[in-house]
């Protein structure tokens, strides 16, 4: 979900308000994901690099994500969406950790959409700590050397649970994978657009939905 900060910059704003705008935006990306048969959306909205960015633009984007979970579990629990975060989660602030602990929890039996938030994530990252907990087995003697492979490794992944994703969309133009789910979009199909991400709402994700209806998926066949 890139472009926030362009966005306000474009309209002589503050970055916090195209941060704000780009809530709104994946509000109205999630309801037409639902209602386009999407069955998880995962979003990219706090990588491991963006603590770089000035602690008072980290602490304000992890007060709203907070207030954001807040005011959209109710939602969730109506239209029977679960919710999941993947990354270093442990690394976040206590208040952002109980909220998505008790609402990934209070959510966990629905079934129409999965919203997986991607949030101190980074895709070398989690193919490190991958490699950390296979190693650890190996060390227990729960597991040989010889027994590992694609499968193995993937469920030690963070995503373990969830299949590879079918389609990355990419806004503002970038032409870049930034760190994100490097070992799942080996095949996944990439769809780029240069409107940046508070722009980008239903229109948008229909017309890169058919896009992708439209390719032949060869998985190096």
């Amino acid at each position: 979900m890139d472009g926030n900060g362009r966005w306000a910059r474009k309209r002589g704003l503050p970055k916090i308000m195209g941060h704000r705008a780009g809530v709104k935006a994946a509000e109205g990306v999630i309801k037409a994901a639902k209602e386009a048969g999407v069955r998880i959306l995962t979003l990219y909205t706090f990588s491991t690099e963006n603590w770089k960015r000035p602690e008072e633009e980290v602490a304000a984007l992890f007060k709203m994500l907070g207030d954001y979970i807040d005011k959209e579990e109710p939602k969730l629990h109506k239209n029977n969406i679960r919710f999941l975060a993947i990354g270093r989660i442990d690394e976040l602030p206590a208040f952002l950790k109980d909220k998505i602990r008790r609402v990934s929890a209070s959510t966990r039996g629905h079934s129409s959409l999965t919203v997986n938030l991607a949030l101190n994530y980074g895709g070398r990252q989690e193919i490190v700590d991958a490699a950390r907990h296979v190693a650890l087995e190996v060390k227990a003697g729960r597991l040989r050397p010889d027994q590992i492979d694609e499968a193995v490794f993937s469920s030690h992944l963070y995503t373990k649970d969830l299949p590879d994703p079918d389609l990355l969309i990419r806004t503002s133009g970038e032409l870049r994978i930034s760190n994100f789910l490097l070992w799942q979009l080996s095949y996944s199909e990439i769809y780029v657009t240069k409107k940046f991400w508070p722009d980008f709402g239903k229109e948008d994700l229909l017309k890169a939905v058919d896009d992708y209806r439209k390719r032949e998926r060869r998985f190096g066949g």
